[in-house]
C-alpha cells in the first residue's frame, strides 16, 4: 500500500490569497505550496482518494493522472469534498463512500452529477480493493464529521479529518486498542494558538502520543504554520509499506 498527500493545508491553503506574513513569503520564495488535505492510496493497481479537495484538478495532474477507482468524504466541508465535480469529462465518475448524514449532505449539493452512492455506518469496516476502512466519529463542531481506519496486509493507517482532541470516547478506545502504524492528524496551527473545531501543534503530538501511533503526521495545516515544523507532511510525499 502507498499513500501519497495530494495536499497538506487548511481550507484556505498556503501561500494565503493576499497575504504578506512570514510564512507566506517563505513559501512563495521556496516555489511551495499546501494545497488543501487530500490522500491519495493507492493498492495495487487501484487508486482511492481520501477527500475531494477545491485543488485536485491541480493535485491529479501533480500525480500523473491516475484513474480514480472509488473517493471516501470525511465531512461536508468544501474543502474536502468539492472538488468531486473535475470529474466531469474526465473520467467515469467514481463511486463514493461516506457516513449517511456525510453522503446525504454532498451527494445533495453535488445534483447535478450521477455517480453511485454508498452509505457506510460508523464503526463498520468495509473492504475496497483489499484495504479495509472503518469510519469513527470525531469532533469537529457544528459539522458531522469522521476520521478512517485503513488495514491492509497487517498495516494501520488511522486519518483523523478535522477534529479537535477530545473525540468521542467509543472512536477514542477504538484507537487505543489499534495498533496504529501511521498517524495522518490535524494539526491547523502552532502551539499556543486555541482553535475551537483543530487541534493546534501541541494538541496533535499529545494525540498521536496517547493513541500509540507509532509515527505521525501533521495534515490540514494553516498559514500559521512555518515551513518546516517537525511532524509536519509536505504536498506530493509519499509513504509505502509493502
Amino acid at each position: 500500500m502507498q499513500i501519497t498527500l495530494l495536499g497538506t493545508g487548511d481550507a484556505i491553503g498556503t501561500p494565503k490569497v493576499g497575504c504578506d506574513c512570514e510564512n507566506c513569503r517563505a513559501m512563495i520564495a521556496a516555489g511551495r505550496a499546501r494545497l488543501r488535505t487530500s490522500l491519495l492510496v493507492k493498492v495495487g493497481e487501484k487508486h482511492i482518494l481520501i477527500e475531494s479537495s477545491p485543488d485536485l484538478r491541480q493535485q491529479l495532474l501533480r500525480a500523473c493522472s491516475p484513474h480514480i477507482d472509488a473517493v471516501l468524504w470525511s465531512h461536508g466541508h468544501y474543502d474536502h469534498f468539492i472538488g468531486f465535480g473535475e470529474f466531469y469529462r474526465v473520467q467515469k465518475v467514481p463511486p463514493a463512500y461516506a457516513p449517511p448524514p456525510v453522503m446525504d449532505y454532498c451527494s445533495g449539493y453535488l445534483h447535478f452529477l450521477p455517480f453511485e452512492k454508498h452509505p457506510v455506518p460508523v464503526y463498520e469496516p468495509f473492504d475496497l480493493f483489499g484495504v479495509t476502512f472503518t469510519f469513527f466519529e470525531v469532533n469537529h463542531p457544528p459539522v458531522y464529521t469522521c476520521g478512517l481506519l485503513l488495514e491492509h496486509d497487517d498495516v494501520t493507517i488511522v486519518y483523523t479529518a478535522d477534529t479537535r482532541e477530545d473525540i468521542p470516547q467509543k472512536s477514542r478506545e477504538l484507537l487505543e486498542k489499534t495498533d496504529i502504524d501511521f498517524l495522518f492528524v490535524d494539526g491547523i496551527a502552532p502551539e499556543g494558538y486555541a482553535i475551537s473545531k483543530h487541534m493546534n501543534y501541541a494538541e496533535a503530538v499529545r494525540f498521536a502520543r496517547d493513541v500509540g501511533a507509532k509515527d505521525y503526521r501533521c495534515v490540514h495545516m494553516s498559514h500559521l504554520v512555518p515551513p518546516g515544523m517537525p511532524h509536519a507532511g509536505y504536498d506530493m510525499e509519499t509513504f509505502c509499506w509493502e
